[in-house]
């Protein structure tokens, strides 16, 4: 198994074993960052803004995060996806 520390990083490890069980790598330059419920749900992270604004200095162009999150960043380089549940987002990825 693996600990975790920071539930934030939930999403990223559910999408990871998902594109591995469909055999599709993620694109590069896409991040996540977010809690995941039981039932699939994406719940908003602490910082978020703070972990937008890292994700684009390390040089990703797109991240996604929870549509609960309050986002109140302009002009940033790095294209913010907002999602309400895992669905939305293996929709966006794999089609």
């Amino acid at each position: 198994g693996i600990s975790v520390e920071n539930t934030a990083i939930e999403f990223a490890v559910v999408v990871a074993i998902l594109s591995s069980n469909e055999d599709i790598a993620i694109a590069e330059g896409f991040c996540f960052a977010g809690e995941v419920g039981l039932s699939g749900e994406i719940r908003p992270v602490n910082r978020i803004e703070q972990r937008i604004q890292e994700a684009e200095k390390l040089g990703f162009t797109t991240i996604f995060v929870s549509k609960h999150n309050k986002i109140s960043l302009k002009n940033t380089g790095i294209k913010i996806v907002l999602v309400a549940k895992i669905e939305d987002v293996v929709s966006e990825l794999f089609g």
